[in-house]
């Protein structure tokens, strides 16, 4: 029996995931961003934090869902919303928790799609935020 299959290798979790060619989709895999998305994740990025004033387990969830769906955009908007500036008060462990998550999983992301290592495309990442702060200063 033969069987054609992904072979997804995860180097920081020094896992390799091998998932059959016909399963792909129902198992939720899809292609990297393309990259006018990728520009459009960067300017979200940079525009203006939308909290709700809801109760923060709720919003927690939310963020959760937006992470786990992979959607570059709806990641940005999770560290667009949980990232704190120097002058901004210190986060819960649970918001630095999902922060980190989000950003992590945006830079991995932002690596395969523009063939760079994480720590540049961290530090794109830091940019893209220290603009947010420049246009929120200048409001």
């Amino acid at each position: 029996m033969e069987l054609e299959v992904y072979v997804v290798a995860f180097d920081q979790d020094k896992m390799i995931l091998r998932v059959p060619t016909n399963r792909a989709e129902a198992s939720g895999m899809r292609a990297l961003a393309g990259s006018k998305l990728v520009d459009d994740a960067m300017k979200t990025l940079g525009g203006r934090a939308r909290v709700k004033r809801t109760m923060w387990s709720r919003r927690a969830q939310e963020y959760e869902a937006k992470i786990n769906s992979g959607d570059l955009i709806s990641i940005a908007e999770v560290v667009r919303d949980l990232h704190r500036g120097d002058d901004q008060p210190e986060q819960s462990y649970s918001e630095r928790q999902l922060y980190e998550s989000a950003l992590d999983r945006m830079a991995r992301e932002l690596a395969a799609v523009e063939s760079i290592d994480k720590a540049t495309a961290m530090e794109k990442l830091a940019k893209g935020l220290a603009a947010k702060k420049k246009v929120a200063a200048a409001a």
